[in-house]
C-alpha cells in the first residue's frame, strides 16, 4: 500500500516533498522551494505523520533512494534528497534548471 501510494504521487511533471511538520530539514526544504513561482499543482507536500503506515513509506524511501529520512523531495520521477540537499541545489543554480526542465515553473 506504501509503495504504491509513494508512486502515485511521484509521477508526472511535479515537485513532491514528503514531510513530517515539526522536522526542521522539511522546513528548511519546504522554505527553499517557496522562492520559486510554481504552476498550480506542480508542488505537493505530502505529510507523511498522518497515514497509519508511515513506516512502510519510509521503508520504501530506504530502497528507492537509499535513505528512509523525510524529507524526501522528488523532481518528477527523481529523488534530490533532503532539505540540505534541496538548499544545496538552490545555492549552487542548479534547483532552478532542475524544475524548469520538468515544465513545473511559470
Amino acid at each position: 500500500m506504501a509503495q504504491q501510494f509513494v508512486q502515485a504521487k511521484i509521477k508526472g511533471d511535479k515537485v513532491v516533498v514528503f514531510i513530517k511538520p515539526t522536522c526542521s530539514y522539511c522546513i528548511m526544504a519546504k522554505d527553499v522551494l517557496s522562492k520559486y513561482q510554481f504552476k498550480p499543482g506542480h508542488l505537493e507536500c505530502v505529510d507523511i505523520s498522518t497515514h497509519r503506515d508511515m513506516g512502510s513509506m519510509q521503508d520504501y524511501f530506504l530502497e528507492l533512494t537509499g535513505a528512509r529520512t523525510v524529507p524526501r523531495v522528488f523532481i518528477g520521477e527523481e529523488c534530490v534528497g533532503g532539505g540540505s540537499d534541496v538548499e544545496a541545489l538552490h545555492d549552487s543554480g542548479k534547483l532552478k534548471g532542475m524544475l524548469q526542465s520538468i515544465g513545473a515553473l511559470q
